[in-house]
């Protein structure tokens, strides 16, 4: 298993510029509480679903970015991507069965504003940019969820043994999800040498920021659920 390099390349640069807020997406008390098990369930299901509205949404931003690519290394390596989603969807629907989420209400289920903001964010950045500023704004979610991941996983404070969300926690240690990362971080490193330039940092460092903000939001979509604020 090849850990991806979070900290190299422009990913890397792009991750530590976003600084502050990579640090409350990464570390937002909605992780704290699901790595101790503490998380309440009712959180973990909104999570779940809005996440089930999420994947569709992401899996066409990945089928805009197969259509803005020039080679076909580059447009297979998207399309890989969008069938990973694709694929992953009947099982995200078998995980959501476990917490007595079926497909048909959370295919019903409304938006919620954080699930309309940030998945609009990326499309419009894709019909707006070009495959770099596009995968910049999909890089903190795909990335971000396997340092998520490794970082639970290897925090000696995570509980594994008897956490009702351990299973989602050791999903994205998983070598095919890694090797999928991978491949995202050295197509950014592709399109930068490419299609980059440092004229071109600052403004791929706002759009990996916003996404970046939109993704803590998520988080606490699913605190709001409980704490009486639902979105």
């Amino acid at each position: 298993m090849i850990v991806p390099a979070f900290t190299q390349g422009i990913y890397g640069r792009l991750r530590q510029q976003a600084d502050t807020a990579w640090q409350h997406y990464v570390n937002h008390p909605f992780l704290r509480q699901l790595a101790d098990g503490t998380l309440p369930e009712p959180a973990f299901r909104r999570y779940l679903t809005q996440d089930y509205l999420f994947l569709i949404h992401f899996a066409r931003s990945y089928a805009l970015l197969v259509s803005k690519l020039r080679t076909l290394p580059e447009m297979r390596a998207a399309a890989a991507s969008m069938n990973a989603i694709l694929d992953e969807l009947p099982l995200h629907v078998g995980y959501c069965n476990g917490w007595g989420l079926d497909e048909p209400a959370m295919a019903t289920e409304p938006e919620a504003l954080e699930t309309i903001n940030y998945t609009r964010y990326v499309l419009d950045i894709g019909h707006s940019g070009d495959a770099l500023d596009l995968l910049a704004a999909l890089m903190p979610c795909v990335a971000g969820y396997a340092e998520i991941g490794l970082g639970l996983l290897h925090n000696p404070a995570t509980n594994l043994i008897d956490n009702p969300y351990a299973s989602w926690i050791r999903n994205y240690g998983d070598e095919g999800y890694l090797n999928g990362v991978n491949a995202a971080i050295a197509l950014l490193e592709t399109l930068w040498q490419q299609r980059g330039g440092e004229a071109r940092f600052a403004e791929l460092g706002v759009i990996f920021t916003t996404a970046t903000r939109l993704e803590a939001n998520f988080w606490q979509m699913g605190l709001n659920a409980v704490e009486g604020n639902p979105a």
